[in-house]
């Protein structure tokens, strides 16, 4: 099987450190492609980013070859929703996929991410998934998402560390979710550190999918997901009627 992971946001280190973790969790013999869109805002901090990174991720979906499965790798599940209408393999952001995961691990869940404007996105997709009442607590350690892309950087994971300690103190929480897919190369000594489950979403996400395929399951194209509708455009190039 193929399974596409998309970074929408144009950090093309970030795009490296996705892939790096999509590998190193898939199972023997799935091919992972990760991709993301150089047009796109360089990180995604707030809607408006959002909303310009979903264009270019479809436009970057519509040329590449079908795949099997697609992972979305940005915890605000940026223009899931959207891609899941133009194709019809198996789409799941890695927002909803540790959310769930953490639902299944623990009682409650606390979830720390890049900066504070991205807290009430989270909030409203956990609400919309079901998970509000199982989920404690959103919260920001601050971090630009640009921050995450070296590696190397030691003040990173202390600042992550310690804000995660807090939170679970705080929250009375029995997992960690990494509300960032720039987050993904912390999650292994995050776990080993503070003594609970760590939820990477782009390693659950990457999982699900491919069980998914496997079980032969597909983007249902009766409703709200089928594929878009063309459009007929009138001869002097106007729309036609909203």
């Amino acid at each position: 099987m193929k399974i596409l992971v998309i970074n929408p946001n144009s950090s093309f280190p970030m795009t490296c450190s996705i892939e790096e973790t999509a590998k190193r969790v898939c199972s023997k013999g799935t091919i992972i492609e990760a991709c993301g869109p150089t047009q796109s805002p360089a990180s995604i901090e707030g809607y408006y980013d959002g909303a310009m990174a979903t264009y270019h991720m479809l436009d970057v979906v519509t040329h590449k070859e079908t795949a099997d499965g697609y992972v979305v790798a940005c915890f605000d599940d940026t223009g899931v929703d959207a891609l899941r209408e133009v194709v019809a393999g198996p789409v799941l952001g890695i927002g909803e996929a540790a959310m769930h995961a953490a639902s299944m691990l623990a009682c409650r869940f606390s979830i720390l991410t890049t900066l504070e404007r991205s807290v009430p996105i989270i909030e409203d997709n956990a609400a919309e998934y079901g998970l509000g009442r199982r989920c404690r607590g959103v919260h920001a350690a601050d971090i630009p998402v640009l921050a995450l892309e070296d590696e190397q950087d030691e003040s990173i994971f202390s600042i992550v560390n310690k804000a995660a300690l807090d939170i679970l103190a705080k929250d009375r929480s029995d997992a960690l979710v990494l509300g960032c897919g720039g987050m993904t190369h912390l999650a292994a000594r995050l776990e080993a550190s503070l003594g609970v489950p760590v939820i990477d979403g782009v390693s659950a996400a990457v999982g699900f999918v491919e069980a998914l395929i496997r079980m032969g399951l597909k983007t249902s194209k009766s409703g709200g997901y089928a594929f878009p509708r063309d459009k007929q455009t009138s001869q002097n190039g106007e729309g036609g009627n909203v």
